[in-house]
């Protein structure tokens, strides 16, 4: 479906598409959520086998698909399955017959707004239950502020009529919390924000999709207080973004999410929730072994090196098996479901050739977010969610996993003096740290744990004597990290960043190639954010497009969209008309950007 065709539609405001032509969509707008219904399971035939190369969330995500309405699948996967979602265990760490310490790429976070990634943990089996079952409540509110907890009352509510004047007023005496930024600038940041709830779908692509994040609040003319904790602190430490790098429209959405969730609006669950034990455990093995049970074969350690190519479809895609010995998969339809720094490299001039869309995947842009996790001596539930740690330098959030696991931490993992896992993300590597005046990249593992503590220490109200080296126990850095320290520094498992203008370089889950889809979070999606959610929706729209493909009769993946109130459907229309006019929003009324002009 072309871009031009729906410009102005409302399916279109949340900046997703129905890029899979036929597939079974709702509309953006008002989406209520509901569970999709059991889908009509037919038995494989000629034209259903497909080979889907990459294992994280896009990838799993289609093979479910696929597999429940009885696709024959494999799953080709170079590292470990699950990609970036997985658990990575402390190797040699257990002790007594208890498992490795639990380490991980970074924590998991299930926003309220997920809908998809829910919906697919609902149809995975555990126990008596599903997966889904094992995703528990946390808080979304502490800020921790050079030696201050601040708070954040989240959820909330408008305390009557939903109007873009109640959404302001609940945001304003949100952010009044944050005592320490001057409220003239508190009040300019609500409009700006109100001024995004309330365009249209025209005005969010066409213009804040094109304006960086830090222009439109005006980062550069405001208190250090401000940039600290109303620009930084959602940008950086929340979704790994730079604000003078991450475009408005995206962060917008994400800012317009989380007031929803928190208050209780559409079909949105608790603003934040975690899961209740390691992610492999209680989501990702499960997972494995439900689709296994449906037939889906996984191959782990084949890495894909390239596509044959001729007659206008994919003929093959050679690989390497874990013995190094090199190979083809042929398949009647192809996904690939790898990152797009993997894919990329793998592209040809006559597949690029063949879509432009794929020739426009080397503009896309990637950053760095990654875990360290600090095992403790004694549990530090140092608050009762996640906790972001405003104004550090490296951009750190972190959660006390103990607290939410259903296991005995110290009884289960390790060798029984680790009561705790501090886990936190470290989401800027760029900058210089308080304790060596390194980057993360420059520093050495060691010296990156260190300089983590100092900085959390430094955020915490009474930070030293809450977290004293006396009760570390150990530590572990993301495995991805490699060559820290040297100029040869890597890191094998980047994240996308949504840079201003960036919608226009990413494609869609079919392409012009017939047989050749991609799952990955890069795909043009409904949360448009680098996410398991972006993933997840993605693979449902490749396995929506290969049923079409094969000519199948079962039913579609629902894809689920993000919530937007009907009540504001006059709002978001008298927009529309606002910016094909060349006007402002009607509610930016401080320091208005124009349309052309910004």
């Amino acid at each position: 479906m072309d871009d031009n065709n729906t410009v102005g539609r409302r399916r279109f405001v949340t900046g997703a598409m129905a890029t899979v032509a036929g597939a079974a969509t709702s509309p953006l707008w008002g989406a209520q959520g509901a569970r999709a219904a059991a889908p009509s399971l037919v038995g494989a035939a000629a034209g259903r086998n497909v080979a889907i190369f990459g294992a994280g969330m896009g990838g799993l995500s289609a093979a479910h698909e696929l597999a429940e309405r009885g696709f024959q699948v494999t799953v080709y996967e170079r590292k470990t399955l699950g990609g970036k979602s997985r658990s990575i265990p402390v190797p040699g760490t257990g002790a007594g017959g208890r498992q490795d310490l639990p380490g991980e790429h970074g924590f998991r976070f299930f926003p309220g707004f997920y809908q998809n990634l829910p919906d697919t943990m609902s149809r995975i089996p555990y126990g008596s239950g599903t997966v889904r079952d094992n995703l528990v409540a946390a808080t979304l509110e502490v800020i921790a502020y050079k030696g201050k907890e601040l708070r954040i009352p989240i959820p909330g509510d408008v305390g009557g009529v939903l109007t873009p004047e109640a959404i302001r007023d609940y945001l304003r005496t949100a952010l009044t919390a944050l005592t320490t930024v001057p409220i003239l600038q508190i009040d300019f940041f609500v409009a700006k924000l109100i001024t995004f709830v309330t365009s249209g779908p025209r005005r969010r692509l066409g213009q804040w999709e094109n304006m960086a994040f830090s222009d439109f609040i005006k980062a550069d003319v405001m208190s250090q207080e401000y940039r600290d904790l109303l620009v930084h602190m959602f940008t950086a430490s929340l979704v790994a973004a730079q604000p003078d790098k991450a475009n408005t429209r995206t962060m917008g959405l994400m800012f317009e999410a989380l007031v929803y969730s928190g208050l209780g609006l559409g079909p949105y669950g608790p603003p934040d929730q975690v899961l209740n034990g390691p992610s492999s455990d209680v989501w990702i093995t499960p997972w494995i072994n439900h689709l296994t049970s449906m037939g889906v074969q996984f191959k782990v350690g084949w890495t894909a090196t390239g596509f044959d190519y001729s007659g206008g479809r994919i003929t093959g895609v050679r690989v390497t098996d874990p013995s190094g010995a090199a190979g083809t998969v042929t398949a009647d339809h192809y996904v690939a479901a790898m990152p797009v720094e993997r894919l990329q490299p793998l592209l040809t001039p006559a597949l690029k050739s063949a879509d432009p869309a794929l020739a426009r995947l080397g503009l896309l842009e990637t950053d760095w977010m990654n875990g360290v996790m600090i095992y403790l001596k004694e549990p530090r539930p140092i608050a009762e969610g996640h906790l972001i740690y405003a104004a550090t330098p490296w951009a750190l959030t972190s959660i006390s996993q103990a607290q939410f696991w259903n296991n005995d931490f110290a009884a289960t993992y390790g060798d029984g003096r680790a009561t705790d896992c501090l886990s936190l993300d470290l989401s800027d590597w760029n900058t210089p740290g308080i304790l060596f005046g390194k980057t993360a990249k420059q520093c050495t593992r060691p010296q990156i744990v260190q300089e983590v503590l100092a900085q959390v220490r430094s955020a915490l109200p009474g930070g030293a004597a809450m977290l004293p080296d006396s009760i570390v126990h150990s530590w572990f850095v993301d495995p991805a990290i490699t060559g820290e320290g040297t100029p040869a520094v890597a890191n094998d498992e980047p994240l996308l960043i949504n840079t201003p203008s960036s919608w226009s370089n990413r494609p869609g889950a079919t392409t012009r190639i017939p047989n050749l889809f991609l799952a990955a979070d890069y795909v043009r999606n409904s949360i448009n954010l680098a996410t398991m959610e972006g993933g997840n929706e993605a693979g449902r729209m490749a396995a929506n497009a290969i049923m079409d493909a094969a000519g199948s009769t079962a039913t579609r993946a629902r894809l689920f969209q993000l919530y937007l109130p009907r009540e504001f459907d006059p709002i978001y229309d008298s927009d529309d008309i606002r910016y094909l006019l060349g006007l402002p929003n009607r509610f930016d009324l401080l320091s208005p950007y124009w349309p052309g002009r910004t």
